[in-house]
C-alpha cells in the first residue's frame, strides 16, 4: 500500500512539473512586468501595464511615461509590445486622458516601430513599417466598447506586435506647473477567438483650402468600395476649430444612405451607427466637412497644428475574419457632380453650447484669445493629418524579371484597365542624331516602319508578354496612354501624328496631324511627345512638343478645341511658357492636368477646361530636367528626371499634389538609371520607370506592400522564404513557454488530472477484490491526504494556486485567478457598473453580402 501511495506522489510530482513547464499564457506578464519601462514617481500608480482578467483575458495600460512637453503642438510617441505572441483581440478601449491638456490621442498597431526609446518625437515617425489606426480620442471622448463578439485581431502570425501611441499636446501653457503628464489608453484583451474582425476605415481630405472670411466651405470625400462586405457600427468626426459638422454616407443606386453626423467641436468619441449600415462591391462611401472663414485673416490648409484644418470621418467596422482588411483609407473625391444631392443634413451646422467651444481641443478659456492666423506649408506632418507621408518609401522590386526584357528603346509605359504593364518601345530603331533635318523632317524612312511588335501587355507580377501589337506601324514611337476603355493613345515624333488604337484593332481608330509633315497648326503637330484623355468628357490632350511649345486640346472625335503655351523666353520660365513639354497625367478629381516641362526642370499644373495654369513644382533635387510625371488618385504624384547634369542625380520622386512637397525618392537596385523616359503609378503605389538608354523597365513597390523587399535592402541580399521559416521556428522554440496555446495547456492540465483518477479507480478496484469493503476507508485516508491539498480549505472546488503555492520557491503570481472558487467576488477596480457616459455598440446584425 505504501508503494502505491508513493506512486501516486511521484504522479502529482510530475504533474506539477509539467504544469510549470508549460506555462499559462498569463504567466508571461510576470515576465513581462519585470522588464517594462520605468516611469515616473508621479506614474507609479499606472506602471502595471499588464492586468489579468481571468483565463483568457487581460488588460493592456499603455500610457506616456511621465512626459512634459516643452512646446505647443507637440506629438509624442511611446511604444509597448503585446506581452503575448498568440493571437489576442482587442474588445474594448478606455481612455485616461484630459482635454486640459490632450488635444488627441492616436493608437497604432504595427510591427516595427520608429524608435526603442520609452518616447519620442513623432516626427521620427511612428513605425517604419505598415501601421493601422486602431483608436482615435478628443475632447473627452467616453470609453469605445466593441459589440460581442467583434475584436481587433493582434498578434500571431499576421497581426500586429507592437502598440504605439502618439499624442498630441496642444496648449503647453497647460504644463506650467512642470507637471508629468501619463496619458494613454487601456485595451482589454481576450485570446478567444472572434467570429467577427473589426477595423478602421478612414476618410479624409488632403486638399480643402479655406479663403479667409468665407461663410461656408465644403469638403468632399469620396471612394468606390471595391471589397468583401463591411459593416459598420461605430464612427467618429474630427476638425480642429473651424469645423462645424461632419457627416459620412454610404451611396447605393443614387440612395444616400446616413452612416454618422456629429459635431466635431463635441467631445470626438465614437459614436455608435444608430442604424445598422452594410457596404457592399460598388458601394460609394461619401463624407462632407462643412467649414467656415470666418474670423480668419489669411488661408486655412489641411495640417497639424491647431491654426491648421484637419477633415476626418473615421468609421469602425467589421467583417468575416476570412475577408477581413484591418485597414484602409479613402483621401480622394472620385465624382465631385455627386455631391449636388447630398442630403440638406450636411449643409447644417449642429449647435455646440458656448462653454463647449471655449474649451476646443483643449485650449483653455484664456488662450482662445490667442491669434492662430500663423500657417508653413513646412509644417511637420502628422500620421492624422496626413498619411501620404507616413513613412512612405518606394524600393525595385528585386525579383522582378521584367528589368531582363529584350527591349528597342523604351519610350512610352501605360498601366490598362486590368492593370497590366503596357510598354511602347522602338524595336529596331534609335533615335539619333541622323534621324531629323533642321526642319525637323525624319531623315531615315528607308529604314520603312518598325517590323517588331512595338506595343507589349506585360503581366506585372511576372513578366510575361500577355499581348503585343504595333507592328509596322510606327518609325519613332515616343508617347503612351492608356484610356478608361482600354484604347492605346500613342504618339511618334517621326510621323508628327497621334495615333487611337484598339487593343485587337490592326488600324487606328483615328489619327491626328498629318503623315510625315511638321507644323504648328490645328492640323499639324512637330514632335509630339504625350498624349492623355479625359475619363469623364473623353477630350484628347496632346503635349507638342520637341519644336512646338504648346498643350493642344480636341474633342473626342478629334476636332480641334483650344491650345495654350508658347516658347520660353529668355531669363526665368513664366507660367505657361514650355522648353519640351515632354509627359503629361491628367487629375481628374481637381480638374488638372500636369505638364512635364522637361527642360524648364519643372511640372506645371492648368485646369484641364480652360489651360488656366494653377501652380508649379520645381526643386532643386529635379537638377535641370524633368522627363516624366504621373498622378495617382488620393494626391500622389510621381516623377521622373533625366540624364545627369554634372551634380544632378538622376532618380524617382513621390510628390504630395496637394503641397508639392516630395515625399520620397528612389532609385533602382539592379543596373542604373540612364536616361529615364518615362513614369506610371497604379493606386496601390506600384511604380515603374522605362529608360530610352538603358532599354529597361524598373519596377518598384512601396514598403506597406513589400516588407521583405526593405527586409532584403537592408541585408543587401534577397530574403530567403526558407531562412525566413527556420527563423520563425528558431524564435518558436525560444519562447516556447508564454506561446503555448491555451487550448493545448488546458488539454495538458487535465491529462495528469484524468490519468491520477484513473489510477484511484483502478487501485480501489483491485483493493475492493483483494480485501474486501474494508478497502474503502483505506483508499479514502491515502488519497484523501493527497486530494486535500489540491482542494486547498474549501471543499467546494479546485484551487491550483493554493495547491503550487505550498511548495517552496513558487511564486503565486500568474496563477491567483486560476482559482474556481470565490472568484466572482474578486474582481479589479475597474470592474465595476459602466459609467453613465460609456456607450456599448448594438449587437451586429447576421451577415449578410447585401441588404
Amino acid at each position: 500500500m505504501a508503494g502505491l501511495i508513493n506512486n501516486l506522489l511521484i504522479l502529482l510530482l510530475v504533474f506539477q512539473n509539467s504544469c510549470l513547464g508549460f506555462r499559462n499564457p498569463l504567466s508571461v506578464f510576470k515576465r513581462y512586468k519585470d522588464t517594462t519601462r520605468s516611469l515616473s514617481s508621479e506614474c507609479l500608480g499606472n506602471n502595471r501595464p499588464v492586468i489579468s482578467l481571468g483565463l483568457t483575458d487581460f488588460a493592456l495600460d499603455i500610457r506616456m511615461p511621465g512626459v512634459t512637453p516643452k512646446q505647443s503642438d507637440t506629438y509624442l510617441c511611446m511604444s509597448l509590445h503585446l506581452p503575448v505572441d498568440e493571437e489576442a483581440y482587442v474588445v474594448d478601449f478606455r481612455p485616461q486622458a484630459s482635454m486640459d491638456t490632450v488635444h488627441h490621442m492616436l493608437l497604432f498597431g504595427c510591427n516595427v516601430p520608429s524608435s526603442t526609446e520609452n518616447y519620442w518625437d513623432c516626427d521620427e515617425g511612428t513605425c517604419t513599417d505598415k501601421s493601422n489606426i486602431l483608436y482615435a480620442w478628443a475632447r473627452n471622448a467616453p470609453p469605445t466598447r466593441l459589440p460581442k463578439g467583434v475584436g481587433f485581431k493582434v498578434g500571431g502570425e499576421t497581426g500586429s506586435k507592437y502598440f504605439v501611441l502618439q499624442v498630441h499636446y496642444g496648449d503647453v501653457s497647460a504644463f506650467r506647473d512642470k507637471h508629468k503628464d501619463c496619458s494613454g489608453v487601456t485595451l482589454h484583451l481576450t485570446h478567444q477567438r472572434q467570429p467577427l474582425i473589426a477595423g478602421m476605415y478612414l476618410m479624409m481630405s488632403v486638399n480643402t483650402v479655406i479663403p479667409p472670411g468665407e461663410k461656408v466651405v465644403d469638403a468632399d470625400i469620396a471612394c468606390h468600395y471595391q471589397k468583401y462586405p463591411m459593416h459598420l457600427f461605430a464612427y467618429r468626426v474630427h476638425t480642429h476649430r473651424l469645423g462645424k459638422v461632419v457627416s459620412g454616407y454610404r451611396v447605393r443606386n443614387g440612395q444616400w444612405t446616413l452612416i454618422g453626423r456629429q459635431s466635431p467641436q463635441l467631445p470626438q468619441a465614437f459614436y455608435p451607427v444608430e442604424h445598422p449600415v452594410d457596404i457592399s462591391f460598388g458601394d460609394t462611401l461619401a463624407a462632407r466637412c462643412l467649414f467656415t472663414g470666418e474670423g480668419r485673416t489669411m488661408e486655412t490648409h489641411i495640417g497639424g497644428t491647431a491654426s491648421d484644418e484637419m477633415c476626418n470621418f473615421y468609421i469602425m467596422y467589421y467583417m468575416e475574419a476570412k475577408h477581413a482588411v484591418s485597414y484602409m483609407t479613402c483621401t480622394q473625391n472620385i465624382n465631385p457632380d455627386m455631391f449636388r444631392n447630398i442630403p440638406q443634413e450636411a449643409n447644417i451646422p449642429i449647435p455646440v453650447k458656448s462653454d463647449m467651444i471655449m474649451m476646443t481641443h483643449g485650449h483653455h478659456h484664456e488662450e482662445t484669445k490667442k491669434t492662430d492666423d500663423s500657417f508653413s506649408l513646412k509644417q511637420p506632418k502628422r500620421e492624422e493629418e496626413e498619411v501620404l507621408d507616413q513613412d512612405f518609401h518606394i524600393e525595385e522590386a528585386v525579383d522582378w524579371p521584367g528589368v531582363n526584357l529584350k527591349l528597342g528603346q523604351v519610350s512610352g509605359l501605360a498601366l490598362d484597365p486590368k492593370n497590366n504593364l503596357v510598354i511602347f518601345h522602338r524595336g529596331d530603331h534609335l533615335w539619333d542624331g541622323n534621324s531629323f533635318d533642321s526642319s525637323f523632317v525624319y531623315q531615315q524612312r528607308g529604314l520603312g516602319p518598325i517590323e517588331q511588335n512595338t506595343i507589349l501587355v506585360i503581366d506585372p507580377s511576372n513578366a510575361d508578354i500577355l499581348d503585343s501589337t504595333g507592328k509596322n506601324l510606327f518609325y519613332l514611337p515616343h508617347g503612351l496612354s492608356i484610356d478608361k476603355d482600354g484604347n492605346y493613345w500613342v504618339t511618334d515624333v517621326a510621323l508628327h501624328q497621334v495615333f487611337k488604337l484598339g487593343v485587337h484593332d490592326n488600324e487606328p481608330l483615328l489619327i491626328l496631324g498629318r503623315s510625315l509633315q511638321p507644323g504648328s497648326d490645328k492640323n499639324h503637330f512637330c514632335q509630339p511627345t504625350d498624349v492623355a484623355v479625359d475619363p469623364v468628357t473623353g477630350n484628347i490632350y496632346v503635349s507638342d512638343g520637341y519644336c512646338n511649345s504648346r498643350i493642344v486640346v480636341f474633342s473626342p472625335n478629334g476636332m480641334f478645341i483650344m491650345q495654350w503655351g508658347e516658347e520660353t523666353s529668355v531669363g526665368k520660365a513664366k507660367p505657361g511658357q514650355f522648353r519640351i513639354p515632354h509627359s503629361l497625367t491628367l487629375v481628374p478629381e481637381f480638374g488638372q492636368l500636369c505638364v512635364a516641362d522637361r527642360e524648364n526642370g519643372r511640372i506645371q499644373c492648368f485646369r484641364s477646361e480652360t489651360g488656366e495654369f494653377t501652380r508649379e513644382i520645381k526643386h532643386k533635387l529635379f537638377g535641370r530636367e524633368l522627363f516624366a510625371v504621373s498622378y495617382i488618385p488620393g494626391g500622389l504624384l510621381f516623377a521622373v528626371n533625366g540624364m545627369p547634369y554634372p551634380g544632378d542625380i538622376v532618380q524617382g520622386f513621390v510628390m504630395n499634389f496637394s503641397t508639392g512637397e516630395i515625399i520620397d525618392t528612389f532609385i533602382p537596385v539592379r543596373k542604373s538609371f540612364e536616361m529615364p523616359h518615362d513614369v506610371v503609378a497604379s493606386e496601390d503605389k506600384t511604380v515603374y520607370i522605362g529608360d530610352v538608354y538603358a532599354k529597361t523597365v524598373w519596377k518598384f513597390t512601396s514598403t506597406e506592400k513589400a516588407e521583405t523587399v526593405i527586409e532584403a535592402r537592408l541585408k543587401n541580399k534577397p530574403v530567403s522564404t526558407e531562412s525566413q521559416k527556420k527563423w520563425e521556428k528558431h524564435h518558436i522554440v525560444e519562447q516556447a513557454s508564454p506561446g503555448i496555446s491555451f487550448v493545448l495547456i488546458t488539454t495538458l492540465l487535465i491529462i495528469p488530472i484524468v490519468v491520477l483518477l484513473a489510477i484511484a479507480v483502478f487501485i480501489r478496484w483491485r483493493k475492493t477484490r483483494v480485501y474486501g469493503a474494508d478497502a474503502d476507508h483505506k483508499l479514502e485516508s491515502s488519497s484523501g491526504r493527497i486530494l486535500g491539498r489540491l482542494q486547498g480549505k474549501g471543499s467546494g472546488g479546485l484551487n491550483l494556486g493554493n495547491f503550487f503555492a505550498s511548495h517552496k520557491s513558487y511564486s503565486r503570481k500568474g496563477f491567483d485567478r486560476l482559482s474556481t472558487e470565490g472568484s466572482d467576488q474578486e474582481k479589479d477596480e475597474d470592474d465595476g457598473t459602466d459609467s453613465e457616459e460609456e456607450y456599448s455598440a448594438p449587437p451586429p446584425p447576421p451577415v449578410s453580402s447585401s441588404s
